[in-house]
């Protein structure tokens, strides 16, 4: 009989950490997530147009000055973005080199949406 209640206590107890475990764990998108793909193609959009800006003005583009161009650009929105940083940015040049072969360079960025944009 001993065994039995035990099993039970064991078999509630293993139910009450897996319900706990459930409720830890998020079960809805978040509202300012920024790793969909909505948000990763508006950051992608803006990460060229501020290339090519950058490009446009003259000065010699580096991801330190795409960055600050980002955060100060006008339709970049802090609230939603608020965990925008230079890695991240690192990781979304990287995506669009994958994504688009034959660019390596902010130089092949700006050069591309000459193309792309006229």
């Amino acid at each position: 009989m001993l065994e039995w209640v035990m099993m039970g206590a064991f078999i509630a107890a293993l139910g009450l950490s897996l319900w706990k475990l459930y409720l830890f764990f998020p079960n809805k998108p978040l509202a300012d997530d920024d790793t969909n793909s909505a948000a990763i193609e508006e950051l992608t959009d803006l990460m060229i147009c501020c290339t090519a800006e950058l490009f446009e003005s003259e000065q010699r583009a580096t991801p330190e000055l795409l960055y600050n161009q980002m955060l100060n650009h006008h339709t970049f929105n802090r609230e939603h973005y608020w965990r925008f940083n230079q890695n991240r940015l690192n990781q979304l040049l990287r995506h669009y080199y994958l994504s688009n072969p034959p660019t390596s360079s902010l130089q092949d960025i700006y050069d591309s949406s000459k193309e792309k944009y006229g």
